[in-house]
């Protein structure tokens, strides 16, 4: 996008906060470097807001957006379709709009799985402690057991959550290869399930800003070299975790990449385009 025009197609992000975030940089460089008639905003639009919110963009006529924290779940509900894999999960992070009717999709998996692929590590055959069952800790629970996970422990607190997560291992259990246990999260029932994980992820938005002291790993000597940790909070890019993480020899790795991957396939969803993310990468995450 070099400029403004009467054709232009909005695309934006939608969440809550949301003025911290990468999308329109790498959004708005993808279509100045394609050549395409878009732009990318930012709304701040917390979840009581989100269906008036939903309502206008849909009379606006907009190409499609992205969501994020906390209006993953209720926009799943709001839309007109879901995609196969949205409707596993139970969340939406992408709504593209197929010619009047609003699809939602979810492309948080296939995001961290290729962010994991990006830091020389694979999922096949691995177990995972995973920290949620929110919107993006389910995407990653169903991305992982597709593909080849061999057991996953979904850690969460019994909230609103729950129910829904229980509804989402049994289906996994009886559609992959992969088994599923869905654990109420403590600090004892971290600590049992990391030790005998290859990945600790956290997928929860505990220790994001502006509350950066806040980390679900309570007892840092739970953390050993060869686990892999990640964070998929991006602000700040070294969170409490992390930097616990880093600092007990773990490999370790944030959002950013994930962002990157899961805007990725967006951008495809609503231009039919590839994103160039090489040059995204070279330019905003490396």
């Amino acid at each position: 996008m070099s400029e403004i025009t009467g054709q232009t197609r909005l695309t934006g992000l939608l969440g809550s906060p949301v003025s911290h975030s990468k999308s329109p940089l790498m959004h708005n460089e993808a279509y100045r470097l394609l050549g395409l008639d878009y732009v990318y905003l930012c709304f701040d639009v917390p979840e009581n807001n989100l269906q008036v919110a939903f309502e206008g963009l849909k009379k606006l006529n907009v190409a499609g957006f992205n969501c994020t924290m906390p209006d993953k779940t209720l926009m799943s509900k709001l839309v007109d379709e879901l995609s196969p894999a949205a409707k596993i999960i139970g969340a939406v992070n992408t709504v593209v709009n197929d010619n009047g009717k609003f699809v939602g999709h979810n492309t948080d998996g296939t995001g961290y799985i290729r962010s994991l692929q990006d830091c020389g590590h694979n999922i096949v055959g691995k177990k995972m402690t995973l920290l949620g069952s929110g919107g993006a800790a389910s995407s990653i629970c169903v991305q992982a057991a597709l593909d080849g996970a061999r057991e996953i422990d979904v850690l969460s607190i019994k909230d609103n959550f729950w129910s829904k997560a229980e509804k989402l291992v049994s289906d996994i259990n009886n559609n992959t290869d992969c088994k599923v246990n869905l654990i109420e999260m403590n600090d004892d029932s971290i600590g049992e399930s990391v030790f005998s994980s290859d990945i600790l992820t956290n997928a929860t938005p505990i220790g994001m800003a502006p509350n950066t002291d806040g980390c679900l790993v309570k007892d840092s000597s739970i953390l050993r070299p060869e686990l892999i940790v990640s964070d998929i909070i991006y602000n700040p890019l070294e969170t409490k975790l992390y930097k616990m993480a880093k600092e007990k020899g773990c490999s370790v790795f944030n959002g950013l990449y994930m962002l990157l991957y899961q805007g990725a396939e967006a951008f495809y969803l609503w231009t039919g385009k590839k994103m160039p993310t090489e040059e995204i990468k070279a330019k905003y995450f490396d």
